[in-house]
């Protein structure tokens, strides 16, 4: 036998309703899984936004406490740098107290606790420098202020002239000349003041002959050569002659003994120089030098 299934119109309407509500509700919740996801991927891309932001901020965190030992070296090292820095510095000129001379010529002193004053004494050295006094004078006139000396001097000698003097002393300068012991004159102003020390204490006024005198003015002579002169040693032969051939050294040994120290004192000290530089202009005789003017 054969079944028939039939189905009611409204049956039929109701179970399409019921799907087409069932297909409505999918749909439905569909979208509200859309828009719930959408929801978390805005909030999980707000999120990592916010962390990148923080994580690229700078994080300072506490400096842990250094050791004590770390600590005085730091010190130490700053120490030595301030000493560095204050040596390159320039320093300052320390003031230093100047002591003051007073203007009156008491002075007062506490003596066991009582005041007195002391007279101050004159001194006889005097703080300001010496004067300087020039003293002009040519070789010529030298020469005969020293031919003037030796005419003075030797007053028994009365044919004596000042041009003798000038004389033998011109001669042997020029024979050294030629003969090659020396390659310039030896006569100057300096040496002639050194030739009047020598013969102003070595020849006396008792000299009897010219020949005599001139024997020891010429021992004079060698002497002054020997230690005035630019060469280190002259021949005995201008100098020595027959009046003084015997008694030349015993002469030079008598002038060495005593004017040894005078001989260094005119060439160290210029105010003894100035001194027999002076004697020696003033022994010029007064009547030629009134000719002369």
């Amino acid at each position: 036998m054969g079944t028939i299934l039939s189905i009611s119109p409204a049956t039929k309407k109701a179970s399409i309703m019921d799907a087409e509500l069932a297909v409505g509700d999918g749909q439905k919740n569909d979208k509200s899984l859309k828009r719930h996801s959408m929801f978390v991927s805005l909030s999980w891309r707000k999120l990592v936004s916010n962390s990148g932001k923080k994580s690229a901020k700078k994080v300072t965190p506490n400096p842990l406490p250094a050791p004590a030992n770390q600590v005085a070296q730091l010190n130490s090292e700053n120490i030595r740098k301030t000493h560095k820095t204050d040596e390159k510095k320039p320093k300052a000129p320390i003031p230093v107290p100047v002591p003051t001379v007073p203007t009156q010529n008491k002075d007062a002193l506490v003596q066991n606790g009582k005041l007195s004053t002391v007279q101050k004494q004159p001194s006889s050295l005097s703080l300001v420098s010496p004067r300087r006094i020039v003293i002009q004078a040519s070789t010529g006139e030298l020469l005969r202020c020293l031919g003037d000396f030796m005419c003075r001097r030797c007053f028994k000698l009365k044919e004596l002239k000042s041009s003798d003097v000038i004389l033998w002393f011109r001669n042997i300068d020029r024979t050294l000349l030629l003969q090659g012991w020396q390659d310039q004159g030896f006569i100057t102003p300096a040496n002639v003041v050194f030739v009047y020390l020598l013969c102003e204490d070595t020849i006396e006024d008792s000299v009897g002959t010219a020949a005599e005198l001139q024997g020891t003015f010429q021992t004079c002579l060698y002497l002054s050569y020997s230690y005035m002169g630019n060469e280190i040693s002259y021949p005995l032969k201008p100098f020595m002659i027959e009046a003084n051939k015997d008694v030349f050294w015993e002469t030079a040994l008598r002038i060495i003994d005593r004017l040894s120290a005078k001989m260094l004192q005119l060439n160290s000290d210029p105010h003894f120089f100035t001194e027999v530089f002076q004697d020696l202009k003033n022994q010029r005789d007064t009547t030629e030098a009134n000719l002369d003017r």
